[in-house]
């Protein structure tokens, strides 16, 4: 079973992996930065849901882009 595996594509794997987290934590900074309010309290202390879809729905979006890049 070890033999089928590629260390090539392994290390490709764990190379995209971290890419895409990075990439991931870029957009969150940014994100934080551009809005005019804290988006952490706004969800955690003040029980906005709604920011909290839209914020999981930009990650959504953005992780599937993210995914077709580099598997492209």
């Amino acid at each position: 079973m070890l033999e089928a595996i590629n260390f090539a594509e392994f290390l490709g794997t764990i190379f995209y992996t971290f890419l895409g987290m990075l990439l991931m934590f870029v957009t969150w900074k940014v994100l934080d930065w551009i809005t005019p309010f804290p988006i952490m309290k706004e969800i955690e202390e003040d029980q906005n849901i709604a920011l909290a879809v839209v914020i999981g729905m930009l990650f959504i979006s953005i992780s599937i882009i993210i995914a077709a890049v580099i598997v492209s």
